[in-house]
């Protein structure tokens, strides 16, 4: 049995111990192979793959990124203007591949399935900063970035309290606020912004002159994709060679500009990028990756094609790659974590 595995879309730390776990918990049986594909599924298209034995993916689950590389925005349905599909089942046939492990978001997901579809046994296992994969309550990658984004608004604490300052600190988090919420809960944030609860500037406004008057600073941490009551996300720029053309971005500085006329303190932006993808993953990112990995690889073992290895309620089970693509795990309103925000003072800028 030959299987391939590969990672898709944005990089993320704990992406190796995936790939660790998979390898080493399918290498421990007789008669199955593995390819590393490279890059992504743009590997599939341009043919570039490499053995992977035990001694390639060994001590590999503690380096952040992915040793096979990854692509974003990359696919066979539809690449450089045609469907490449054919040929990807063509080249899987002519290497005597059985199925690959894709471990990926839900862009990743979306393509998984349509190759499974297409005729190539596919197996996916979640990961994203965002945490926002349906049937996924906690994804690899994100323990890492909430860490990350964490001890940045630590850092910038010290100075917007010598400097008695108003600094919003944008994160990542186009349709999902996951990152936004757990970090700025864990760094005291004032003030959270996120894409599931629209705000109003006046309300902010308010919420940082009670700050400045209690505390004489103030610390607002914003995700990407936040947007004002009946308005819309703020893009950055739009590349319509992509088949998700739009990248959003720059809303703590089209806030930065709102806000400096309404308060007496001066505000200022920090826009972290993509520093959160990157470093080691943490302990939980690791072991996360581990049983994620086992997991994935017991699918293969079963011959259960067509699935993701999904985690609810502290379970791991498994959903159909169709029941995953196309659908984003957002906060709810009445997530507990929002709820004991409030109570400790957070402000969500809706009221």
């Amino acid at each position: 049995m030959r299987i391939g595995i590969l990672t898709g879309g944005g990089d993320a730390p704990g992406l190796n111990a995936v790939i660790h776990a998979v390898a080493h918990a399918l290498l421990q049986q007789d008669g199955i192979e593995l390819l590393g594909i490279e890059d992504g599924f743009l590997g599939l298209i341009e043919r570039r793959t490499r053995p992977l034995d035990w001694q390639a993916v060994s001590g590999i689950a503690t380096l952040g990124g992915t040793v096979l590389g990854t692509s974003n925005q990359v696919s066979p349905v539809s690449y450089q203007g045609r469907d490449r599909r054919d040929d990807v089942l063509n080249y899987a046939r002519a290497i005597g591949l059985d199925g690959v492990v894709a471990i990926g978001g839900d862009g990743t997901m979306f393509i998984a399935d349509a190759l499974n579809r297409h005729g190539l046994p596919m197996i996916g296992a979640p990961k994203t900063i965002d945490n926002d994969i349906a049937h996924v309550e906690r994804s690899v990658g994100f323990d890492t970035a909430v860490a990350t984004v964490t001890e940045a608004i630590d850092r910038i604490r010290s100075t917007a309290q010598s400097h008695s300052r108003v600094m919003l600190v944008e994160t990542m988090g186009r349709n999902a606020g996951w990152l936004a919420l757990e970090a700025g809960v864990a760094a005291g944030a004032d003030i959270i912004l996120l894409p599931e609860i629209e705000y109003e500037l006046d309300a902010i406004a308010a919420a940082c002159r009670a700050c400045m008057a209690r505390q004489r600073h103030a610390i607002v941490c914003v995700a990407e994709g936040a947007k004002p009551r009946g308005g819309q996300a703020t893009v950055r720029t739009r590349i319509e060679s992509s088949p998700d053309p739009i990248r959003l971005g720059g809303v703590a500085h089209v806030l930065t500009a709102q806000l400096t006329p309404l308060l007496a303190a001066e505000v200022r932006a920090t826009i972290l990028g993509h520093v959160q993808r990157g470093g080691a993953p943490t302990p939980g990112d690791r072991v996360l990756g581990a049983q994620l990995g086992v997991a994935a690889a017991d699918l293969v073992r079963a011959g259960a094609w067509g699935n993701m290895v999904a985690l609810e309620q502290g379970s791991l089970g498994h959903v159909a790659l169709g029941e995953v693509s196309g659908r984003t795990r957002h906060v709810p309103a009445d997530h507990p974590l929002i709820h004991a925000a409030r109570r400790l003072g957070v402000s969500f800028g809706d009221a």
